[in-house]
């Protein structure tokens, strides 16, 4: 244990708070630093006998996330406040009304939104996402609550260092599925790329230490090539009187990670690793002019991709992000992505919202088209007050709101409307008004008919079909990818339902009535077990509908009559669950389990999930599902951001113990030129080498090129590596992957 110094760390916390006032000076108005002063006091006061799980005194936590808020968002006073004292309502004696007295109404309005909510769930409802909708509901009111949260989470991510295993590996992908595509819609780029390459560091170290490796590897050349890329570029702008600067920055450790995943290939091989970004000052009113004319000095010496042109300037993104991107080949052969923007833009892209909300009045003055980001916060709004269904499904509807590029695509009357990338006719219809989504039959797009699931395109002009006699339909949910279209087409379906489940009961308590036999609780319960029904409403929906037949009632009046005239069935006595699992134990010897689970890491039985196919080796956590017990998943698992997102609670630690020889199974994908006795010689290695034993093997070979996929049986991933290793020597083979 090491000694604290009191003094120190007192003299530590004052330098950390001076700093805050320090970078906040030029936005503070008379009297801020006052109420800033007040807020820092209480939250030392309160969280004084606190510490970090790193050991370090808690106080640093929440001055650190004030300091986020300040110079990576941009947020003034209140939010300062707010974010030092976001903990103090859930972790101390503090509550809210306390705050309230003290501070206000909107500091305190903010802090309900930050503080967790406590108490009992629901079965199969989700504590992070009950809490994430709660978050979300003050984000019509007032989304600093979001950005102080972003600034909380980077916080935490940034200290995730002091954390055991699992909980690592919980907040890491809960901050992958949620907080950096936040990060995205609202323009905090920035913040989001530093979400992504932590969630990275965390999740696979080796991987990330790989690219970075690499990236300082080659930073002496990347400089100096795009001193010289720059040379002739700067002279021009010169020449033509251009005030700017010129930042060049390679890509984010998570993106390069992305495309050497997504296109299958090594770090040499990504081609646009760095970015030159010129940011030009200029007037509002000739900012396009300007960034175009830019656009052509830089085309005029190196050669552009006409396929990598994206013009956010005409058309600005759905969070507020202005630029103009194009890539071009360089003198070396090698693609440069250059991104033209102005100082306003460049603002609002590295601090998103609050940049946002600086210029609106600006342009407000100007005249200037809404913005896509308060369309965005009133489709949240609407999505929260129309939703009532499980907060797990508000949270997928609502992630499917975050990622998408978009499509803008015209009314009739040639309006503008944006939609998510991949919205279909149907989602345009809900976009136009519910009851025209309702009762949308098909479309016209470009004068040509297409169906209600015809995917739309940059560009396109729709008009929609309506017929009265049209209903939403369970397929239709298939057919949209916007939040609104989907919440819309449940609220129909769950109106429907209602009136089914309706007519079914009545139809049943007619059936009864027939038959003489009485409408009760216990009758009800009854038949719904009879026609394995999980619950009575399910019961009347599938009479209802007429999945189950009315006058198929009378067989369940026979049964029961059955039932009583063979009286009593004896039950046949099961052994104690626990006994029986000890004789296995006995049976399989004491060293059969070789995953060790849980906090006191015990022997426990678990089944290995069949989406990833862990082996000894892998890093794995384990899950406990609602009807199988324990699964173990790799971490890298696809399913594994959604499961520790959604269900972190559910979430147990795991590891290998060094095991006895068991096969698992393992799946290898080979690529190389062809050559007669190739085969041979890949199989040579699989049994002669290494004694693996091979389940299937799969080849096809197209044009002098061979690829293959191989099943087999390994004991662990030092052991499958070796194999890849022996493999990638044979001659002709080019690369050699495990997949899933």
């Amino acid at each position: 244990m090491i000694p604290i110094d009191l003094e120190e760390e007192r003299k530590e916390i004052l330098k950390r708070y001076r700093k805050l006032l320090r970078t906040a000076k030029p936005m503070l108005k008379p009297g801020d630093a006052k109420i800033i002063k007040k807020a820092f006091n209480v939250a030392n006061d309160a969280h004084k006998e606190m510490r970090r799980k790193s050991g370090e005194p808690y106080i640093y936590h929440p001055l650190e996330v004030a300091l986020v808020c300040v110079e990576e968002i941009g947020l003034g006073t209140t939010s300062i406040v707010s974010a030092l004292l976001h903990d103090v309502v859930e972790d101390t004696d503090l509550e809210l009304e306390d705050i309230e007295r003290e501070f206000g109404t909107k500091v305190m309005q903010i802090i309900d939104g930050l503080t967790k909510i406590s108490g009992v769930f629901e079965y199969g409802s989700s504590q992070q996402a009950e809490n994430f909708r709660k978050m979300l509901l003050t984000l019509s009111d007032d989304v600093r609550v979001i950005l102080i949260k972003l600034a909380d989470r980077l916080n935490n991510m940034r200290t995730l260092e002091s954390m055991p295993r699992h909980k690592q590996l919980k907040i890491a992908s809960e901050t992958m599925y949620l907080y950096a595509p936040l990060a995205h819609r609202l323009g905090l780029y920035a913040i989001k790329s530093e979400l992504e390459d932590l969630y990275l560091k965390y999740t696979d170290s080796e991987t990330y230490n790989y690219i970075v490796h690499k990236v300082n590897e080659t930073r002496l050349s990347r400089n100096k090539f795009i001193k010289s890329f720059l040379l002739p570029i700067e002279e021009e702008l010169t020449a033509q009187n251009f005030k700017f600067t010129i930042k060049g920055r390679p890509k984010s450790v998570y993106s390069i990670y992305n495309k050497m995943k997504k296109q299958n290939i090594p770090f040499e091989e990504v081609y646009d690793l760095f970015a030159i970004r010129i940011i030009i000052e200029s007037e509002l009113e000739d900012e396009k002019a300007d960034c175009w004319q830019v656009y052509s000095i830089v085309t005029d010496f190196y050669r552009p991709n006409p396929d990598r042109l994206r013009d956010w300037i005409s058309t600005p993104r759905a969070n507020g992000y202005e630029s103009l991107h194009t890539t071009v080949m360089s003198n070396t052969g090698q693609w440069v992505e250059v991104q033209i923007r102005t100082v306003r833009m460049d603002d609002i892209a590295e601090r998103g919202y609050a940049a946002h909300w600086k210029y609106k009045e600006i342009e407000a003055a100007q005249s200037r088209s809404g913005s896509g980001l308060d369309e965005w916060i009133t489709q949240v709004r609407s999505l929260l007050e129309s939703n009532d269904g499980s907060a797990i499904e508000f949270m997928d509807d609502f992630r499917g709101n975050l990622f998408h590029d978009e499509v803008f695509v015209f009314t009739p009357k040639g309006d503008l409307k944006v939609l998510p990338f991949g919205a279909t006719a149907l989602d345009f219809a809900f976009e136009i008004h519910t009851e025209v989504g309702a009762k949308c039959i098909g479309a016209k797009v470009n004068q040509r008919l297409v169906p209600i699931n015809h995917k739309l395109k940059n560009g396109d002009q729709v008009e929609i079909l309506t017929s009265n006699k049209q209903k939403p339909t369970e397929d239709w949910l298939n057919s949209v990818v916007t939040s609104r279209a989907k919440a819309k087409i449940k609220d129909a379906l769950r109106e429907e339902k209602k009136s089914t489940i309706m007519d079914g009961k009545e139809i049943v308590q007619r059936k009864l009535r027939q038959m003489k036999m009485e409408f009760n609780s216990e009758v009800v319960e009854q038949l719904r077990a009879y026609f394995e029904t999980k619950t009575p409403n399910e019961f009347y929906y599938k009479v209802g509908k007429g999945i189950i037949d009315p006058t198929s009632i009378k067989s369940f009046k026979d049964y029961k009559e059955q039932k009583k005239q063979k009286g009593k069935i004896t039950n046949d006595k099961v052994k104690d669950e626990s006994s029986f699992t000890k004789e296995i134990k006995n049976l399989k010897g004491p060293d059969h389990d070789q995953l060790l689970i849980g906090e006191d890491m015990d022997v426990v039985d678990y089944i290995l999930a069949k989406c990833c196919n862990p082996i000894p080796g892998d890093d794995v956590f384990g899950f406990v599902t609602i009807n199988e017990g324990i699964k173990i998943h790799r971490t890298s698992c696809p399913n594994a951001l959604e499961l520790l997102s959604n269900h972190g609670n559910r979430v147990i630690k795991a590891r290998w113990t060094s095991q006895q020889e068991i096969a698992f199974l393992a799946g290898l994908r080979i690529v190389g030129t062809d050559r007669v006795g190739l085969i041979n010689d890949v199989t040579k290695v699989i049994s002669n080498e290494l004694k693996v034993n091979m389940r299937s093997i799969t080849v096809d070979s197209d044009s002098g090129i061979f690829e293959g996929t191989i099943k087999l049986y390994v004991h662990s991933t030092q052991h499958l590596e070796k194999l890849v290793h022996n493999l990638s020597k044979v001659e002709g083979v080019i690369k050699v992957t495990r997949f899933d």
